[in-house]
């Protein structure tokens, strides 16, 4: 029996499932993370660029090549580890190293991307981050010192993960290098692929975090236009209950107002799916760290429903205003138009009123030609028959006068039943 053909995808698909393994990262250790993305219409980048970008970092160490149509890259990179990955608006570099420096959140750490390298990025930073890897110490208090020292107390988000298994915090603040910082305290017993795994998550929660801001960033930019928008259509609406408002006049306004409707809601339709699709992805990550309150602190859902998702509303809200001025210049050009049909109906009422009253004018009209045309049809047919009667007027000892008066009431009345039978035979 011959063996069944696979589909020309199967493994290709099967193989983008383990494609983008967690990495493993034991402590102590730290990690260095960036974020790049254009400024404009990152989605339609041209993605060559950012390999060539990876292959020129990759070269300065002396590191194998990716694949050339590779969309995420893991391998050694001199006394490194990097992890890179490309997404639909931008590109993570993730570079880990084991130990840790005198200085916790050295800016140098971040010298592991080279200054030609960065001043070359197809884009700009959207997000970087020191991450540092501590081992959890016996006493809890001793972390609280150390989150003192290294973070922003009041927007310090501290919480115990994975039951147990680490202690993450972060400020999510930029410090004055210009980086986040997120400390990870794992326990003893963590192994090191489960620290890989928070790590990676903690990076993916603050990337599209940053990059979800965009859509509240382009909100509160549209707006000011969606007021201008919302009071010409409510101005406009209110001039259409008036008779002297022009149905023209309404007609270009109404125009010129979904235009503009239209132009918001392209320009913001990806940036707002975006946005969404992003916010889901910061809620899963955090969800994914099955959280526990840390000595009576924040976690990461607390801070992020007070400061992150308020945000998200607003983009929520903008999008529905949005949807709602454009169905309000909908129905506004409906009513328009019923108006309009209205007016129309009425003048075709006055039309036709006027067209009978010219048809029953032309009525009279006709029936005064026809007798007029009886007049002067008998007056040639009394002529006619005068000039073939005269011969016999001698004979009959009458004048041509009496002749002709005699004959002119028969003609008139044959003249009068003549028109009248072909009138009815055309009709």
């Amino acid at each position: 029996m011959a063996p069944i053909t696979d589909h020309p995808l199967r493994y290709a698909l099967s193989g983008e499932l383990h494609a983008r393994p967690f990495p493993a990262l034991g402590a102590p250790s730290r990690a260095v993370f960036l974020a790049i993305k254009q400024p404009s219409d990152a989605a339609t980048r041209d993605r060559a660029a950012d390999l060539a970008h990876l292959v020129q970092l990759l070269d300065h160490y002396g590191a194998p090549r990716p694949d050339e149509n590779a969309t995420h890259y893991y391998g050694v990179m001199g006394k490194y580890s990097l992890k890179w990955e490309q997404h639909t608006e931008f590109v993570t570099y993730t570079v880990f190293s084991k130990g840790l420096g005198d200085r916790p959140f050295d800016p140098a750490e971040f010298d592991v991307f080279p200054d030609y390298w960065l001043a070359a990025a197809p884009g700009g930073r959207i997000t970087s981050a020191l991450l540092r890897v501590v081992p959890r110490p016996s006493d809890d208090s001793m972390i609280d010192s150390q989150l003192r020292d290294w973070f922003v107390p009041e927007s310090l988000a501290v919480a115990s993960v994975l039951e147990g298994a680490a202690v993450v915090a972060s400020d999510f603040r930029i410090d004055s290098a210009g980086h986040q910082r997120i400390a990870i305290f794992p326990d003893a017993g963590t192994g090191d692929r489960r620290i890989g795994r928070i790590v990676q998550r903690l990076c993916e929660i603050e990337t599209y975090k940053a990059v979800s801001m965009l859509g509240f960033s382009h909100a509160r930019d549209i707006g000011p236009a969606l007021n201008t928008l919302d009071t010409e259509l409510s101005e406009l609406m209110a001039q259409m209950r008036g008779p002297e408002q022009a149905p023209e006049q309404t007609l270009h306004g109404l125009l010129d107002i979904s235009v503009a409707l239209e132009t918001l809601a392209v320009r913001s339709a990806f940036r707002f799916g975006a946005t969404e699709a992003y916010r889901a992805i910061v809620s899963q990550r955090i969800a994914a760290l099955r959280e526990e309150r840390f000595m009576g602190r924040q976690g990461f859902g607390e801070f992020m429903m007070r400061r992150y998702d308020p945000a998200m509303r607003t983009v929520v809200s903008t999008e529905s205003r949005l949807q709602s001025l454009s169905a309000r210049a909908v129905r506004a050009s409906e009513l328009l138009r019923t108006r309009v049909d209205v007016e129309r109906s009425a003048q075709n009422q006055a039309i036709l009123a006027s067209m009978d009253k010219r048809a029953d004018l032309q009525l009279r009209l006709q029936h005064t030609v026809e007798g007029l045309s009886v007049v002067a049809i008998s007056y040639y047919a009394v002529s006619l028959v005068g000039y073939l009667l005269y011969p016999l007027a001698a004979r009959l000892e009458v004048s041509k006068e009496m002749l002709t008066a005699g004959v002119t009431a028969p003609v008139v009345i044959g003249v009068w039943w003549m028109l009248r039978r072909l009138r009815r035979r055309l009709g």
